[in-house]
């Protein structure tokens, strides 16, 4: 019998709109954000989760998040990234 403790759960997409996102660059190429750490308001995100940022239509970032603690988590998009670098 297989070993279903083992299987991930089903992820989720956190879809925030880009003037909403509060954000720090980890890591970053070219003056976009690689690598984000973000506020994150919502208790129910769990690593293995989608972060999806929109600017209007576009998208600025979609990465899985990979870690959450204390109110905040990161996310990596090392080949998509629209989101600035710099932060104001």
């Amino acid at each position: 019998m297989p070993d279903n403790t083992s299987q991930p759960g089903n992820s989720q997409t956190l879809v925030i709109d880009f003037p909403e996102l509060t954000y720090e660059p980890l890591e970053e190429e070219n003056g976009v954000a690689t690598v984000v750490r973000f506020k994150l308001d919502n208790p129910g995100v769990q690593p293995g989760d989608v972060l999806l940022v929109l600017s209007g239509e576009d998208i600025q970032f979609h990465g899985f998040i990979n870690n959450v603690a204390d109110g905040w988590a990161t996310a990596a998009d090392k080949r998509g990234s629209a989101l600035p670098a710099s932060v104001n």
